[in-house]
């Protein structure tokens, strides 16, 4: 089945999937990053306090832990498309009731329960590209979900500066909340995977997605038209001979591959966090003026669009593998450029160059942790780095201030270079192979048969296109 999919030439449905998917990927990054115009208005109103505004954000980080945590077991469990939409409409229902929330120790529990829906999305979106899209167009539409997170980030500050001001807050938590509960809306018709469904023995149902996909393409006789899709409920036999516990992830055929998926995401989000987050703060304890400080706000909105958007054209003809060292470099020389820059005009172009590579390295980093692993767990694998490098996250502004302390900026910069050298070196030297037949063969030796053509229904021929990985 994953064969059949690999081979299909990009049509309207694998459009219409980006678009939708895409969507939520906006939703989500508008959400993830209002805090900023949010948390200040609320001071300012009385609203809230310095305290309780670090608690928030310390519970939305460890919401987006745990919702990357359940949206790999309910992924792998219950099936991607209801993962894909209960995430959706779980952050778009409370960030409307956040609206109504009458104190901020309120807000602050809605918060939380919002950001397991948004740490879920994030897992799911990277995964239902990886399972959908062929490989040779894969990074193509990697690079698309990341113009779509880059618009979001910038959307949500935008519409901060108009919102905010006419209708508080509350305003911005109402327009996320109607954007998400519309991208669920629209979605809703999205089929169930195709190598998700084989892997749980519904071959059926695997078979007649995989025909309606061919007759959205225009593969085959729109005449003879798709199979209709029977939703019979999964036999336990079945269930019990296709699930895998999450211990498969430390076995000796996949533990290589979970770990550089850790490190890869690790990196990346740390890189960006670092990078977005703490450069103007930095700037401003080293006395530097307003103006670079904004200077560098202005890259960050066009170089989270920037970097994505060349992702697109690039990632495909170099190979995602070579891409992720080749914008960790790119990263890691930027990153040690930007902090001895004086002129207001390199403050600009290296930050915006630097925000750009940073950006596309994320995108990759986390679209290409699910191809690690096999249909049977690939959500749970990619869910599991994410919850790491979202773990991670909670404590790295300790971290960060531990560093600038003892070393000042010279120690955080060189941290975050070292890190990303580190990545790239170990992306070279492991070479985890993401074709099917290295997917198939650690299948097979981690106590499942995900991923391998099932004797009932004949594998497609390969793809006359290589994967690219």
């Amino acid at each position: 089945m994953g064969r059949r999919l690999d081979s299909f030439p990009v049509g309207r449905f694998h459009r219409r999937l980006a678009l939708l998917v895409g969507l939520g990927l906006f939703c989500d990054s508008f959400d993830n990053t209002l805090s900023a115009g949010v948390l200040a208005s609320m001071l300012d109103s009385g609203f809230s306090t310095l305290g309780l505004n670090s608690l928030f954000l310390s519970v939305t980080f460890a919401g987006l832990a745990v919702g990357a945590a359940f949206a790999g077991w309910l992924g792998d469990r219950v099936g991607r498309a209801f993962a894909f939409q209960f995430s959706l409409a779980l952050f778009g229902l409370l960030a409307l009731c956040a609206v109504l929330a009458p104190s901020m120790e309120v807000l602050i529990v809605l918060r939380g329960l919002m950001s397991v829906g948004l740490g879920a999305e994030y897992v799911i979106c990277y995964g239902m590209i990886t399972e959908f899209i062929p490989p040779y167009r894969r990074g193509r539409y990697l690079g698309l979900l990341g113009v779509f997170g880059g618009v979001g980030v910038s959307m949500s500050s935008i519409l901060g500066w108009v919102v905010i001001p006419t209708l508080t807050w509350r305003g911005m938590f109402v327009v996320g909340g109607v954007f998400a509960l519309g991208s669920w809306w629209l979605r809703r018709g999205l089929p169930e995977s195709p190598q998700w469904l084989e892997a749980r023995g519904r071959h059926e149902e695997a078979e007649a997605v995989v025909r309606m996909i061919e007759c959205e393409n225009g593969i085959e006789d729109k005449k003879g038209g798709p199979a209709p899709v029977a939703h019979h409920a999964t036999s336990a036999a079945e269930e019990k001979a296709e699930w895998v516990p999450i211990t498969v992830l430390f076995s000796r055929p996949v533990i290589r591959r979970t770990l550089m998926a850790l490190i890869l995401t690790v990196t990346c989000l740390f890189g960006s966090y670092v990078v977005t987050g703490w450069m103007p703060t930095f700037f401003v304890e080293q006395g530097m003026t307003v103006s670079k400080s904004l200077g560098f706000n202005a890259a960050i909105m066009s170089g989270y669009v920037a970097g994505p958007l060349v992702c697109m054209f690039v990632v495909d003809r170099i190979g995602r593998r070579t891409s992720i060292m080749a914008f960790g470099v790119l990263s890691a020389v930027f990153a040690g450029l930007y902090p001895f820059m004086t002129s207001p005009v390199l403050v600009i172009v290296v930050g915006f160059i630097l925000v750009a590579t940073v950006a596309s390295f994320l995108t990759l980093g986390l679209g290409t942790t699910p191809e690690f692993f096999p249909t049977a767990f690939r959500f749970r694998g990619g869910g599991f780095s994410q919850t790491v490098g979202r773990v991670g996250l909670i404590f790295s502004p300790f971290i960060v201030l531990w560093l600038f302390n003892s070393s000042g900026v010279l120690g955080v910069i060189l941290t975050v270079c070292g890190m990303y050298v580190a990545v790239t070196l170990l992306n070279g030297l492991a070479g985890v192979d993401t074709s099917r037949d290295a997917l198939e063969e650690i299948a097979t030796e981690g106590g499942t048969v995900a991923d391998v053509p099932s004797a009932a229904t004949p594998a497609a021929p390969r793809a006359t296109t290589p994967p690219i990985s």
